[in-house]
């Protein structure tokens, strides 16, 4: 693709000196990690997100990071970016011109879709989201049959023929799916090598390289949707690239893919859709990472950033990785983060509906023109106003003191959009929000846990994002959970993450069989394909074979079954071991297993990791223990004195008491009464809730 992103691999040693940086992209924030690898110290960045080319928030960060923190860009060894594009690409439908090539009779399978109704009771069945209208949708006469044979050749001459029509369309990208192309690729990549030579320039997908499983609609819809995405990020990197060569910054880049694992941006223009999650879960590779650093394995993670509120689970150290997700109603058939996102972030716009009941998100202020405390034009209330109001944010210290804040104007769009038409006190409105803003959270964080059958009681919330600190402690209580942990720099913890991720490839291969000795002959020889597969994709990333690792999962059911488990399968060797494991996982999950029963098995698939260096720890200096202030707080309706620390004033292993406020340059975390609070020396702050007082 470039010179310089061409050199992407495993550029550096263990010990190796230079800057490592970590970029993540949101809505609101552009937050920066900066690693010295010298000295395993960390800094922390923030800058405003530029919407409308997000390339040039990235830049701007890190040229205030360099005037900061002392460094040049020909210091950077590396360079890891969390990116929103494709996510917004998708919410906000801003697609190129697109056509699907399908088997001819199977056009409509994107409107067909699975029947699923999300409102059993509505009079009509919602409406379809249609990626590509009927008029791109194009047939081609061919047939492979389920077992890989082919029934009916593919006729290139007509083939041929639809790319003149295509290209008299002005299509911009080509999504490729053929019926059973999981089984055998043929005659889709044939369609590719014709489309490529008579459509240059114009990105085309095949389903059999970006989701070669069965399942025709998320199939279909997975492979539109990397198809439309590819002249978006492609065009994206492109861009990346010139602005940062003209800064002088030739370091390797790497984007975080959904799965929390890294590409190289070459594999990224080829499948952006694995970009779909990108940001959030550099979050849960950190909650994965401080999991195993604390010896607490169970652990939700909630990332509360300016536009949205994202959960995930660490359970028994690892994180939840899900094999399908879905991005504004369209199936995405790929490995990514299991993660609930609900629109409470702390730019969540609050008002009143027409029966006069108050409400919270989803629609957000963003970063422009943001919340009316940021004087930027925001004339509507947020949860970050109604935590200016009522003091809990200083105005004066808000992102370390960068950037000052207006009370009077937070307080004034609480009155107009709340408070009045409510009949209420400006406090009472903005302790209401607030109210209705944890409600939110807490609800999207039981149905995480609920749906697996799991107790809150047996977790603790880890914390982070810009404005969770200030609604961990309350949530959790509305959940029961009494441990919250809050990480040091929490407001850009997603990007420390990042810093922490391999690369990452996800390979598959569909193959319907008993998981029996029936199927240890061909399974064998699928393992040793997939890994011959996995390993020369690590190879041409310049991964050296040290550095390798492969791990493999079937996903297994019970006959008759719709629905799979994805279950270890170590090195590839032992069926018997992934077949006791299935139904421990089975029992796990839905309460029930029959250890008598043969599964089946549905896809063979392999994690190709290609390690990179991490980052070494190291511990924090203790404070001097003392608070800057006294801050009045509106809390449970009433003004009250909470003691205003410093962060890095707080001493390793001395328990304080609530009600306190913790100030750091991106975010603020506020300990109710009730709460106490312990720094710990790796830098970690674990808030617990007191027993009550026997009565």
């Amino acid at each position: 693709m470039n010179t310089m992103f061409a050199s992407s691999g495993n550029p550096m040693a263990p010990g190796a000196s230079g800057v490592r940086i970590a970029v993540d992209i949101g809505g609101t924030f552009t937050d920066l990690q900066i690693l010295e690898e010298a000295t395993g110290v960390n800094h922390a960045h923030k800058t405003p997100t530029t919407p409308h080319d997000p390339s040039e928030g990235l830049l701007t960060g890190l040229r205030e990071a360099s005037d900061l923190f002392g460094f040049r860009f020909d210091q950077v060894s590396i360079l890891i970016h969390g990116t929103t594009i494709a996510t917004n690409a998708v919410l906000e439908r801003k697609f190129p011109v697109g056509a699907l090539v399908t088997t001819s009779g199977f056009e409509d399978v994107l409107e067909i879709g699975r029947h699923l109704r999300r409102d059993v009771y509505a009079n009509k069945a919602e409406a379809r989201t249609l990626l590509i209208p009927r008029s791109h949708r194009h047939g081609v006469t061919e047939r492979i049959k389920a077992d890989g044979s082919i029934e009916t050749a593919l006729d290139d001459d007509e083939v041929r023929k639809l790319a003149s029509l295509l290209a008299q369309m002005k299509v911009q990208s080509v999504a490729v799916v053929l019926l059973h192309a999981y089984a055998n690729p043929v005659h889709e990549r044939r369609i590719l090598e014709i489309l490529d030579r008579s459509l240059p320039g114009i990105p085309v997908s095949i389903s059999s390289d970006i989701s070669p499983e069965f399942r025709e609609f998320e199939r279909t819809s997975t492979t539109v949707l990397n198809a439309l995405l590819m002249p978006v990020v492609g065009t994206y990197l492109q861009r990346l690239e010139t602005r940062l060569r003209d800064q002088g910054l030739r370091a390797p880049v790497f984007l975080v893919q959904s799965n929390g694992g890294v590409a190289t941006p070459e594999m990224a223009a080829r499948q952006p859709a694995r970009l779909l999650l990108s940001g959030p879960s550099g979050g849960s590779r950190a909650a994965e990472t401080i999991a195993r650093r604390l010896d607490h394995p169970n652990l939700v993670a909630v990332d509360m950033g300016g536009t949205s509120y994202d959960v995930s689970l660490v359970e028994q150290g690892r994180v939840h990785l899900v094999n399908q997700g879905e991005v504004d109603a369209c199936p995405v058939r790929l490995p990514m983060v299991e993660m609930r996102t609900i629109g409470a972030g702390g730019g969540s716009i609050a008002g009143t509906d027409a029966v006069g009941g108050l409400f919270v998100g989803p629609e957000s202020a963003g970063a422009d023109p943001g919340s009316a405390c940021y004087c930027r034009g925001g004339l509507r209330p947020t949860v970050t106003d109604a935590n200016v109001a009522l003091g809990r944010i200083d105005p004066a210290h808000f992102l370390g003191g960068a950037m000052q804040l207006d009370a009077e104007a937070a307080r004034q769009a609480i009155a107009r959009g709340v408070a009045d038409p409510l009949s209420l006190g400006i406090e009472d409105a903005a302790e209401g929000i607030l109210q209705i803003a944890v409600a939110h959270m807490a609800s999207a964080i039981r149905l995480s846990l609920f749906e697996k059958g799991l107790d809150p009681a047996d977790f603790a919330l880890i914390s982070f994002g810009g404005a969770g600190g200030l609604h961990a402690c309350e949530t959790a209580r509305e959940l029961d959970i009494d441990s919250v942990v809050f990480p040091a720099d929490p407001g850009t913890l997603s990007a420390w993450g990042m810093l922490y991720a391999d690369i990452t490839h996800d390979l598959t291969r569909a193959r319907l069989m008993p998981a029996n000795d029936s199927a240890t002959a061909d399974l064998a020889q699928m393992v040793k394909s997939l890994g011959a597969e996995g390993a020369a994709l690590l190879e041409a990333d310049n991964i050296a074979e040290a550095d390798r690792r492969l791990e493999f999962m079937l996903d297994l059911r019970y006959r008759g079954q719709a629905y799979e488990i994805a279950t270890p399968f170590g090195d590839g060797s032992d069926l018997d071991r992934a077949v006791d494991e299935f139904h421990k996982m089975h029992q796990g999950q839905y309460a029930h297993s029959d250890s008598s029963a043969t599964p089946e098995i549905v896809n063979l698939r392999l994690s190709a990791i290609g390690i990179l260096p991490k980052p070494r720890s190291h511990g924090i200096d203790s404070g001097d223990g003392k608070s800057r202030r006294i801050s009045r707080i509106y809390d449970q309706g009433n003004w009250r004195e909470f003691r205003v620390f410093e962060r890095r004033s707080l001493q390793t292993g001395v328990t304080l008491e609530g009600p306190l406020i913790i100030e750091e340059p991106h975010s603020t975390i506020m300990l109710p009464m009730d709460w106490s609070l312990e720094a710990m020396a790796t830098g970690e702050l674990i808030a617990s809730l007191n027993e009550a007082e026997p009565t």
